[in-house]
């Protein structure tokens, strides 16, 4: 069966950090899809023995196969429809693309989720909303699975990954740093590498469309100190290759220093800190970093294959690029973390099968269910995101 036949369908949330991530891919590259609602019935039965795992989104194809893990899932898109690509083929631009999006799509994930569901605001639209489209199907009182959904939330994301009074500042200070990172940009041009959206835009949409731009309190911070990045969510949301017009930029934008000094200051050292904690066989771990001390943060065997595979990127480079890259990585104090060889592995998807590769969860499926168990019924089933 054609691809083209018919759409392919995303199982996931229409608030959901990495389904709107994924459904700006798909609909920048003109490709059809049907959004369909991960309910409880879905995440018990349907997509765990598609994936592996309970995950969102999850893709179904017209032909049957399943897809998970919205980075590698935008690779392969790019690959079997070369239309409007979002991946750069210049080697210094594909590394620096892909270090961006990665950074985008972990390091965003604490202040997106701290700011839903630490503020009552947010947490009270978001949990009626889940509520409803998750589990919809679950024969009990509204209130218990909007209780359930907030507890299992804060549990696992907020105060249960290392967020606590002493460093809010620092978890929301990550996100208005990056706001003044992205308005300066945006001030200048649609998007991060130039006049159309690369895999770098879609990383920082996830968190900022369906998290920053619509949580009520991100959102009316956004509107007063960034309304260029405010608009950019808009546009980005709105564009199709083929009424998007221009090109990119040649080589790494100067302006994408402050995210680079992030990436170095605080992403790369967390990065490393987990790695250590995989490989001690820890279920948490402390780090501080830019004067922040987090306790008790999850530990991920995903992250540790993303810090594997941002490393294998930089080795594939050839000579003039790698040259090129090491220059500005060590400007950022990048280049020595990312140069260092790791003692443990993640031994996630070793023949490179992803995104048809059983998925890994972003938190370790031991921490998840010992979680889960003290604070839901086994009957409301529950998802999360990648």
């Amino acid at each position: 069966m054609s691809l083209k036949n018919k759409p392919m369908i995303v199982h996931g949330s229409n608030i959901s950090y990495f389904t709107g991530k994924l459904e700006a891919a798909l609909r920048y590259k003109e490709i059809p899809y049907a959004l369909k609602a991960m309910d409880a019935a879905a995440q018990k039965s349907l997509i765990p023995a598609a994936t592996g795992v309970f995950q969102m989104p999850a893709i179904e194809l017209p032909d049957g196969r399943w897809m998970t893990d919205s980075t590698p899932i935008i690779g392969w898109l790019d690959k079997t429809f070369p239309a409007y690509v979002l991946i750069p083929s210049d080697p210094l631009q594909r590394f620096f693309s892909l270090l961006l999006e990665d950074y985008a799509d972990e390091w965003l994930w604490r202040p997106a989720m701290h700011y839903r569901w630490h503020y009552a605001e947010g947490a009270d639209l978001a949990g009626r909303q889940l509520a409803d489209e998750l589990l919809g199907d679950v024969k009990l009182p509204h209130f218990l699975k909007r209780f359930a959904i907030r507890t299992r939330q804060r549990h696992l994301f907020t105060r249960g990954d290392g967020v606590n009074a002493q460093n809010i500042d620092h978890v929301e200070g990550i996100y208005l740093r990056t706001l003044a990172s992205l308005e300066a940009i945006f001030s200048q041009r649609p998007f991060l590498l130039g006049d159309r959206p690369s895999i770098a835009d879609i990383g920082f949409f996830g968190s900022m469309f369906r998290h920053f731009s619509i949580d009520p309190v991100p959102a009316a911070i956004m509107r007063e100190v960034a309304p260029a990045t405010y608009l950019w969510v808009a546009r980005l949301w709105a564009a199709r290759g083929s009424a998007t017009h221009g090109d990119w930029l040649n080589g790494v934008p100067t302006d994408w220093s402050p995210i680079l000094d992030d990436i170095g200051s605080a992403y790369l050292p967390y990065l490393v800190a987990n790695a250590q904690a995989v490989e001690a066989k820890q279920a948490h771990f402390d780090i501080s970093v830019q004067g922040a001390r987090y306790r008790n943060a999850k530990t991920s065997r995903y992250r540790l294959w993303c810090f594997e595979r941002l490393q294998s990127e930089l080795k594939a480079l050839d000579a003039e690029s790698h040259a090129q890259a090491s220059e500005i990585l060590r400007r950022h104090q990048c280049f020595e973390i990312l140069t260092t060889p790791l003692s443990i592995r993640s031994g996630h998807d070793p023949e490179g099968r992803a995104p048809f590769a059983q998925g890994l969860t972003m938190l370790d499926t031991y921490v998840l269910r010992s979680t889960m168990a003290r604070i839901m019924r086994p009957s409301l089933c529950y998802h999360w995101e990648k």
